[in-house]
């Protein structure tokens, strides 16, 4: 049976996949610095037949690998597809992989090139979706993050991600080859901060693909139906400086209006929907008690499952933050950082990775999450369908940040948890491959629920 087969190519790759998750966990990086991690992926990538193009969209640690297979019985090509519309020819030029596993590289690593010009005579992959005979070809999207979290380190089993798909994406290159289909891994940086994903879509990336799976490990194998939208902002305050005890009332307070604008969102809360979360914290002190300060700064988070509703909060927030500088006499300046959009969840898709994490023996199967936080797939998923499928390797009910990660980061249930993961996604890979009804039921749910969960 060829799903057999390919969950026994993912075995034979387990000591190769373990070693590389464990050398990401060791040397944590994070912010779009992920150098060593992008090295350490794109090495072993090239050495089994993908080609790679980075650094992409600006970001150093991200990246691009395609393997096209032509299918009826021929050898598979590890040709570079068509880069998205839009986007500059990439450079041709060998690439060489990482020397070895164990020891990171010593410095800022060369950009990985596996770009040779494809293979005369052979026809660019289809654009289409189903996977019928004589019909377009599918394409795959593996998508990995490999950042960590500051000060904490992989709290949230990022470095299993790449490592997994890795894994899927060989073990579909190598058993696969009389089909016709291409397997696109993306490297997603900075996850935790800015949000890679974003900037990738914005430059073109991302769209040539016809669905994206993911994995991450967590306390459950278990799939998510909704996360959070998310619109975050840096506000500063400009006042006038003054002495408190002699001349306060040649001051102006930016502090005044902070407290003034924490104190109005506490007052939006009232009149909001119940979903939606609002979090504020100070982020630089200002100052001494006895001078008036004239810069305050304060860091803003909201959340709603819906990224359209959470569009109309922003706006009153936005007048809120300018009502408090007008009450205490200063300015101010709102900085927006990227949106995180909601998930537009494919119960399919979600059902076919289940299925198949069931079908490997992955552990603490549950029902899908109800709700959960933030994250820069949700954007990518209102483009294409999508999913992600969570693999224990925790206790139930453990939280995700936390110490209790890390110290679960290099124990066999975590080495166990790459492997199932990516027997999930190559799993789940073969059947949209194998039949045209799948991949046809997954775009159509994708139509309908788009615009339900906007």
């Amino acid at each position: 049976m060829l799903k057999e087969r390919i969950f026994e190519e993912i075995d034979r790759q387990k000591e190769r996949l373990c070693e590389m998750a464990d050398t990401i966990f060791d040397h944590p990086e994070c912010d779009g610095e992920e150098m060593m991690a992008a090295d350490l992926l794109c090495g072993y990538l090239v050495e089994n037949g993908f080609t790679v193009e980075r650094p992409i969209a600006g970001l150093k640690s991200a990246f691009r690998a395609v393997y096209h297979s032509v299918g009826s019985g021929a050898e598979g090509s590890g040709r570079m597809a068509e880069p998205p519309a839009g986007l500059a020819e990439p450079p041709a030029g060998p690439a060489e992989p990482p020397a070895g596993l164990a020891e990171p590289p010593a410095g800022p690593a060369e950009p990985t090139v596996g770009l040779a010009e494809p293979p005369a005579g052979l026809a660019e992959p289809p654009a289409g979706l189903a996977a019928s005979p004589g019909g377009p070809a599918p394409r795959i999207g593996l998508l990995c993050e490999y950042d960590a979290l500051a000060g904490l380190g992989h709290g949230c089993g990022h470095h299993m991600q790449g490592p997994a798909c890795l894994g899927a994406a060989v073990a579909l290159k190598n058993c696969c080859r009389d089909r016709a289909f291409t397997l696109v891994v993306y490297g997603t940086p900075a996850e935790e901060t800015f949000g890679g994903k974003i900037n990738m879509m914005e430059a073109g990336y991302l769209k040539d693909i016809d669905v994206a799976l993911m994995m991450h490990g967590g306390p459950d194998t278990c799939t998510d139906i909704r996360c959070l939208a998310l619109s975050s902002f840096d506000v500063t305050f400009h006042g006038k400086k003054a002495h408190a005890a002699i001349m306060p009332e040649e001051g102006r307070s930016a502090f005044d209006a902070l407290l003034l604008a924490f104190q109005g969102v506490e007052f939006l809360r009232e009149h909001v929907r119940d979903d939606v979360r609002m979090h504020y914290t100070v982020k630089t002190l200002p100052g001494p008690e006895n001078v008036v300060p004239s810069e305050a700064v304060g860091s803003f988070a909201l959340r709603s499952f819906s990224r359209d509703y959470l569009d109309q909060v922003a706006e009153r927030f936005r007048d809120i933050v300018r009502g408090a500088a007008l009450m205490a006499g200063v300015t101010c300046e709102i900085a927006e950082k990227p949106a995180l959009a909601n998930k537009v969840p494919n119960m399919t898709l979600n059902d076919l990775l289940v299925e198949n994490a069931r079908l490997a023996g992955a552990p603490g199967i549950t029902p899908p999450r109800e709700r959960t936080g933030s994250t820069d797939f949700g954007n990518v998923m209102h483009e294409l369908p999508g999913s992600c499928i969570r693999v224990k390797f925790v206790p139930s009910g453990t939280s995700s940040h936390s110490k209790d990660y890390v110290e679960a980061g290099k124990t066999e249930a975590a080495h166990s948890c790459v492997v199932y993961g990516a027997k999930a996604m190559a799993g789940a890979s073969l059947d949209m491959l194998t039949d045209c009804k799948i991949m046809e039921s997954i775009k159509r749910e994708f139509a309908e629920k788009r615009e339900l969960y906007r």
